[in-house]
């Protein structure tokens, strides 16, 4: 046995370490794939998982083109033939100032949206509770699990002429007589508000969770009371949040059509209700996709100019970027 280790070791040059036994080898090299064939699973890894959303983003794609297309036909004829009159026919006052109130609306249902959302959003990001946080966040779904009919209905109830609110203002002595909420702008930005709400708190909290609190403990040190270190602090560490909520409330909102059409009718001719009205009764395809065409078109061109002035106000300011 030793004479055989010997002549062993005799064999192995000096300074280098015996290596394995051949099965060994044969073995290892089996475990590990080929490099090309790992590689190349690693590249096609992330795209397999994209996948889902990819043909999800080529349904909406071929939708979006197939509306696009229908904006250029004639009603009973809209893939054979091509006309810009559908086009022509959306100069009419009426269609503009429908396009003007829906922008409006949504600009200001984002606005209040905004700054309501800003303590809720705070609240559940500093709670250390996590039953508070959970009850927080319950709160805020409970408008996206519930049905728009059914928030619309509520409204009714509520905002009604013998409606819980008027009742509270009457019992409370600061009307004489009851608010016509309904069918008026300010009921329909009631109902906007309420049920994009959610789509402003959820970025702005995980933004706002994201700030490390060692900075609002660094501006408390340096004098700063809660509103300036939530305004010069917390805001702008936060604003990637803050403006992808924002424009998320503008651009659901910019197409609502359940809570104008429950809660403003006719008499708030928001453009998602005129693109309705074109389909239901008058099955007018081309009139309505034209609508829809420059409904998204506006929403885009608003939303970018909004993001980019935000930008450019941040570059002055000299705060981070969103």
């Amino acid at each position: 046995m030793l004479a055989r280790f010997s002549q062993r070791a005799a064999m192995v040059p000096d300074g280098a370490a015996p290596g394995p036994a051949p099965g060994a080898a044969a073995a290892v090299a089996a475990s590990h794939p080929p490099e090309p064939a790992a590689a190349a699973l690693a590249k096609t890894g992330p795209w397999l998982l994209l996948a889902p959303i990819l043909l999800f983003l080529a349904v909406l794609g071929a939708a979006a083109l197939v509306v696009l297309r229908m904006s250029f036909g004639v009603s009973g004829n809209e893939w054979r033939s091509f006309t810009l009159q559908n086009y022509a026919d959306l100069l009419d006052g009426y269609f503009i100032k429908s396009l003007w109130l829906t922008l409006r609306l949504a600009f200001q249902s984002m606005l209040c949206a905004v700054v309501l959302a800003i303590p809720v959003a705070l609240a559940m990001a500093r709670t250390k509770s996590r039953l508070a946080r959970r009850l927080l966040l319950a709160g805020v779904l409970l408008p996206l699990l519930v049905n728009l009919l059914l928030q619309g209905y509520g409204w009714l109830v509520i905002l009604g002429p013998a409606g819980l609110l008027n009742h509270a203002l009457l019992a409370s002595g600061l009307v004489e007589r009851p608010v016509m909420w309904l069918y008026r702008e300010h009921g329909v930005l009631l109902g906007l508000i309420q049920t994009a709400f959610p789509l402003a708190v959820l970025p702005l909290s995980s933004a706002m969770r994201a700030v490390s609190i060692s900075y609002e403990e660094a501006a408390a040190t340096l004098g700063a009371t809660r509103w300036q270190t939530l305004r010069h602090v917390l805001l702008p560490l936060a604003m990637p949040g803050l403006v992808s909520g924002a424009l998320l409330v503008f651009a659901y909102n910019a197409s609502a059509f359940a809570v104008p059409l429950l809660l403003g009718g006719r008499r708030v001719p928001m453009l998602a209700v005129l693109v309705h009205d074109q389909v239901a009764p008058l099955l007018n395809w081309p009139a309505a996709s034209a609508s829809g065409v420059v409904l998204m078109i506006a929403t885009l061109t608003v939303m970018a100019l909004s993001q980019r002035l935000v930008r450019r106000t941040q570059r002055l300011t000299g705060e981070p970027h969103a």
